[in-house]
């Protein structure tokens, strides 16, 4: 199959294509756009002449269109998933999951679209506001640039498509080179939901030469990227005074506390680490845990990561499969070599069979390891040990990153100290840190990234406040 760029509300033949292969069988899937300045530029020029069309469609009518994409995407699930699952390398159970979760999220953007806020100002709570009524009213940035990872190739791209229309906002999608085939489906849907021509547009490609010449674009208002801290921080010095939203990832933390339920922690524990291979932005890779506690937490680990499954991302029974790249596979793997070779103990997996890196647990490492103070960004967590509540929360601080951390206590004092005190965009009492759910403000703090996802809170980065002052 050969795909072409979405653009203006059709389908244009690119320039050049490039094959897309499976990251697990490493088959052929498609032929897929490789697109150049020339062609995003003609992207972004779509989304600028729908801009005002885009302003004037009315709150109903913009949520009618994202509840149709909804509503489409609940009759195509099995298809969405498969997607997914085949570009991806992502279990299809797991693939099932992200798909409900994507209806969810263009529901929640219809909902958001027909309640945009507007704010009244007491305009006489100073002097010189006597007779004067205020409000202040939400008006899109115009085109929004999206760029998406090739992690949740479908709710991610949601997370950003659906508050940008849901807020009146024209968009340009660049998706992950690896997974495109879902933007293409979604774009599709939106055609076939009404959107207007140029409302969403898609163009896919090198990001060093698509996504530095939409950051570079000053028709483009505003970039809202999820990636590599790296390409955080080149968008950031290249997109001059645009509004920037960046989620740039973590090595997220867990504390478990001396009166958790181990076992408990210990499922959830497992399931937030080990989920897609550890490729998650918020997957469980640091488990700190009360020292009376350890051997308890690491056989409930051990014996849980047991009963994974390997194998291919369509196969019904696997529950983990390879990570997106066999250059991934190595690079994760020679982080747990060397962490073993500098004195980590490996509680189980570390090898790669077939192709698969088996899921692994650490534990007597250090902070230096790179299994530790990075993001692996692989199916690898290490626990270590803490004596006291104060011990566990600067265990957390000690990283660069601070999107999201799970707290397991019964304690109210510890439960409030960490909620205080541990620098992270979410704290998740008795939660894990992999948790999220689609309505929720999600961002994190140092370098985790800036400004906060989740619909409601999306559009409020991709809006701009006007106030209107009224003399009587």
């Amino acid at each position: 199959m050969k795909y072409s760029l979405f653009l203006a509300g059709n389908w244009q033949e690119p320039k050049h294509s490039k094959p897309l292969y499976s990251p697990y069988s490493g088959e052929w899937i498609a032929d897929v756009p490789d697109a150049d300045e020339e062609e995003t530029a003609a992207a972004v020029d779509a989304a600028c002449q729908a801009e005002k069309t885009a302003a004037s469609i009315p709150a109903h009518e913009r949520a009618d269109i994202l509840l149709k994409v909804a509503n489409l995407i609940e009759e195509n699930r099995e298809t969405c998933a498969r997607l997914i699952a085949l570009e991806a390398a992502k279990p299809i159970k797991t693939a099932r999951k992200e798909v409900a979760r994507t209806i969810m999220t263009y529901r929640f953007s219809s909902e958001e679209a027909r309640r945009m806020p507007t704010e009244f100002i007491n305009m006489d709570a100073a002097p010189g506001g006597e007779d004067k009524t205020g409000f202040v009213l939400r008006e899109p940035v115009g085109t929004v640039g999206a760029i998406t990872p090739f992690n949740f190739p479908m709710n991610l791209v949601a997370h950003k498509v659906g508050p940008a229309i849901a807020s009146g906002n024209c968009v340009v999608l660049k998706p992950a080179e690896q997974t495109p085939l879902s933007a293409f489906f979604i774009a599709e849907l939106f055609s076939k939901a009404g959107a207007p021509e140029g409302i969403l547009n898609v163009i896919t490609g090198d990001g060093k030469i698509v996504g530095r010449k939409m950051v570079e674009d000053e028709r483009v208002n505003m970039i809202t990227f999820t990636g590599s801290k790296q390409t955080g921080l080149d968008i950031r010095s290249r997109a001059g005074l645009k509004n920037v939203t960046l989620e740039l990832g973590s090595n997220a933390a867990a504390v478990i506390g001396e009166d958790a339920d181990i076992e408990q922690a210990a499922e959830k524990l497992t399931a937030g680490a080990f989920a897609y291979q550890g490729q998650l932005c918020i997957s469980v890779q640091r488990i700190f845990v009360h020292k009376s506690k350890s051997r308890e937490l690491q056989r409930a680990m051990k014996k849980n990561v047991e009963t994974y499954t390997p194998g291919s991302p369509l196969d019904e029974a696997a529950d983990f499969s390879k990570l997106i790249s066999p250059q991934e596979t190595n690079r994760v793997k020679a982080w747990i070599d060397q962490a073993v070779k500098e004195g980590a103990k490996l509680i189980t997996g570390g090898e790669v069979e077939d192709g698969i890196l088996q899921l692994t647990l650490l534990r007597e490492t250090e902070r230096s390891m790179n299994v530790r103070c990075e993001e692996v960004f692989g199916p690898v967590a290490v626990i270590e040990t803490f004596e006291t509540w104060e011990e566990a929360v600067s265990l957390v601080n000690d990283s660069k990153y601070g999107l999201q951390t799970g707290v397991f206590t019964n304690r109210l004092d510890e439960a409030l100290q960490a909620a205080r005190s541990i620098e992270s965009g979410s704290v998740l009492i008795n939660e894990i840190p992999s948790f999220r759910l689609d309505h929720i403000p999600y961002g994190g703090v140092k370098d985790s990234g800036n400004g906060r996802e989740g619909v409601k809170y999306a559009i409020d980065e991709m809006t701009e406040r006007k106030l209107i002052s009224i003399q009587a």
